[in-house]
């Protein structure tokens, strides 16, 4: 199977099954034999095509008497795909996007083939013209359809950051984030893992700012690197290495991760405890973890544990959010409603002050997320001291990233601004 027949089968899936498109490219690649331009290919279309699902029927729908809503799935698709490479790629010809698009309609609904071929030989006649988005006077609508958002997001973006900002915030979201790995200190050093990823070929380089962190290029098959099944490296994005950084839990203490999932920053805090004392890795998913020093164990951190009042020296609460901060890496976030994360806020409140609860007098409590939205990160953390006055933020100088915040206890990450995952971190002490 070809890399575009590839793409087309996952982006069905994704469109029918409401599937995140790393877990749907991760589940069609599984068995596959395909070469690895094959699979770049395929996965760059997928990825395209999701990022700029709006613009581009936007674009069908300048052309097409059926609109995209009326449109067939397998059409709709094939459609996108098209335009997405006579758009976006260009080391693609014009004639091969519309030619392979075409033979793959042939396949899959006979029918419509002179449809598509009639639209993609009329967007490369007149590109420059079909290609823009000529909304004026409405900079919400246009914005939401050049980079495919939903609107309400947009304008929630205008209104908290300005329009500039908004521009090159979600310019930055287009961009294709890097991979970052987490050495495993336990097992090798930093400078030792760089040159064994040397040896097998990768290009790897030290990140400043976090002392373990290294960024890699060309990481293939991920599952099958030796170096990984022998656990000297987890992936993971700087800001999310940050939390545990900060949180900066001393050897012999008692931890908890209350949100744990999928164990990354638990794996830190261990790590970082030289695996000596306890840390619990607590959520509603059952996972394993391979490390002397973690317990894990399931439980919802919205339900108060009475069992772990006052036990633990640093508590950790990575909450679930909206995911606004890693557009880059889940690109169908920006489809979501506003009505899907209104709630959320509540939830993290509920979270923060079951947490507070089992932290010791003297001891530190993280509160983090993967949003930009300050209703789900700084407007959480004033209302719980508001009420809470056992707690006061602490500078944070474990990290340099936010300079204009860190002295006051938290850290505001954005994409366009630090080239890193956007995200929140908030560093609080029991004091009584």
């Amino acid at each position: 199977m070809k890399a575009r027949e590839i793409a087309f089968k996952i982006l069905c899936d994704i469109e029918e099954n409401n599937n995140y498109s790393n877990i749907a490219i991760n589940k069609h690649f599984k068995n596959l034999k395909i070469s690895n331009q094959d699979r770049g290919l395929a996965t760059e279309i997928v990825y395209g095509v999701v990022e700029n699902k709006y613009y581009l029927d936007y674009v069908i729908n300048k052309l097409s008497k059926i609109k995209t809503q009326k449109l067939s799935i397998c059409v709709k698709i094939l459609l996108r795909m098209g335009i997405y490479q006579i758009a976006f790629l260009n080391s693609i010809s014009d004639y091969a996007a519309v030619n392979e698009t075409v033979n793959l309609v042939k396949k899959y609904d006979k029918r419509s083939s002179g449809f598509v071929n009639a639209i993609l030989r009329n967007i490369i006649r007149n590109k420059d013209e079909i290609l823009n988005v000529d909304i004026e006077n409405d900079d919400i609508m246009y914005l939401s359809t050049k980079y495919s958002y939903s609107p309400w997001m947009i304008k929630n973006f205008i209104n908290s950051f300005g329009k500039d900002f908004t521009e090159d915030l979600i310019e930055a979201n287009n961009e294709k984030p890097s991979i970052y790995l987490r050495t495993n200190t336990l097992k090798i050093s930093r400078d030792e893992l760089i040159e064994k990823l040397k040896e097998n070929g990768l290009k790897a380089y030290k990140v400043s700012i976090i002392d373990e962190a290294i960024r890699v290029e060309n990481l293939k098959d991920i599952e099958n690197n030796e170096l990984f099944k022998e656990g000297l490296f987890t992936i993971q994005d700087i800001s999310s290495m940050m939390a545990s950084k900060v949180l900066n839990p001393k050897e012999n203490s008692n931890a908890l991760d209350v949100c744990s999932a999928p164990g990354g920053k638990t794996t830190h805090i261990a790590t970082l405890m030289n695996n000596t004392g306890k840390v619990i890795s607590r959520d509603v998913f059952e996972h394993k973890l391979k490390l002397i020093n973690v317990e894990v164990e399931n439980f919802d951190a919205s339900i108060l544990d009475e069992n772990s009042i006052n036990k633990f020296d640093y508590v950790l609460a990575d909450v679930p959010c909206s995911g606004l901060g890693i557009i880059r890496r889940k690109p169908e976030i920006k489809y979501k409603s506003k009505a899907e994360i209104k709630d959320l806020p509540v939830l993290q409140r509920k979270i923060l002050e079951n947490a507070s609860k089992y932290v010791k007098v003297g001891g530190s409590l993280l509160y983090s997320t993967c949003t930009i939205l300050d209703s789900e990160n700084i407007e959480v953390i004033n209302n719980f001291l508001k009420e809470n006055d056992n707690f006061e933020l602490v500078p944070i100088d474990e990290v340099n990233v936010d300079l204009d915040n860190q002295e006051k206890g938290y850290l505001k990450i954005y994409p366009n601004i630090h080239g890193m995952d956007g995200f929140f971190i908030a560093k609080l002490k029991r004091v009584r």
